[in-house]
């Protein structure tokens, strides 16, 4: 008895801030929005954050989806969020970026890549610009093809590898990466053009397919070292990752 009406409490606090996205496969359930203070460069900068879901069952039954939770052992797996700067979803232009998780580079600052600084970097071009989301897409790590299997494409380029050729040599393609989630997601919080940032012309490739107006693309090069400079160049000979130039300093 006491648990239904604990249940009933939390429902009538969630209920207003779930929202459902029908998708091809099932649906996406989006909580949100939430007040986040982020130490942004020692500054602290207020942004809404959201979080998605991906269930196979389309219900507006919120209540029998936050009962399944609890048993669903989500801990074991990562979920996709984003956080929003700004009046994103009405305003004339919003900055964007499609964040891949990278483990040891946004948490442990690894320099083998430029994923701490773009994560960091991006959030700070979007509040300079005023309005802007940043999408941090959790089941993209190592290109799509997950943590162990990055860890180790990692020792295969301690022997000589590159990025693309370590990915092959374990049986994966270069890039696995899906972006539609995050396309329903984008689309669920605003319909007007977006300026996209990144390097990548497949992330820019997948905005346009979908039918979103892009109204722009802004790069992102950064943090160039010793450490990096090969992956880098690699992005740019085999991935096909748009140059910019003084980009790499070995051309």
């Amino acid at each position: 008895m006491v648990q239904s009406k604990l249940n009933s409490k939390v429902l009538s606090i969630l209920e207003d801030k779930i929202q459902l996205i029908k998708t091809n496969e099932g649906a996406i359930y989006l909580v949100g929005p939430i007040k986040l203070p982020v130490n942004l460069y020692g500054e602290t900068v207020v942004f809404q954050w959201y979080c998605w879901l991906n269930q196979c069952e389309v219900t507006e039954d919120f209540q029998m989806i936050i009962d399944r939770l609890s048993s669903a052992n989500l801990a074991e797996y990562q979920q996709s969020s984003v956080l929003v700067y700004g009046d994103f979803g009405f305003a004339d232009d919003a900055m964007i970026r499609m964040h891949s998780i990278c483990h040891t580079g946004d948490i442990f600052g690894s320099k083998r890549c430029d994923c701490g600084f773009q994560l960091k970097q991006s959030m700070k071009m979007i509040k300079e610009h005023g309005t802007g989301a940043l999408f941090y897409l959790a089941n993209h790590e190592g290109r799509g093809i997950g943590l162990f299997s990055k860890a180790m494409a990692y020792l295969l380029q301690e022997n000589g590898y590159d990025t693309v050729e370590a990915n092959n040599g374990l049986g994966f393609v270069d890039d696995a990466r899906n972006y539609s989630d995050a396309i329903h997601v984008l689309k669920a919080l605003r319909t007007k053009p977006v300026t996209l940032i990144t390097n990548n012309p497949k992330k820019l490739a997948a905005l346009k397919e979908s039918g979103m107006h892009v109204s722009g693309r802004t790069p992102l090069w950064g943090d160039i070292s010793e450490y990096n400079e090969n992956y880098l160049q690699t992005k740019i000979n085999k991935s096909g990752h748009l140059k910019e130039e003084g980009t790499c300093s070995n051309d």
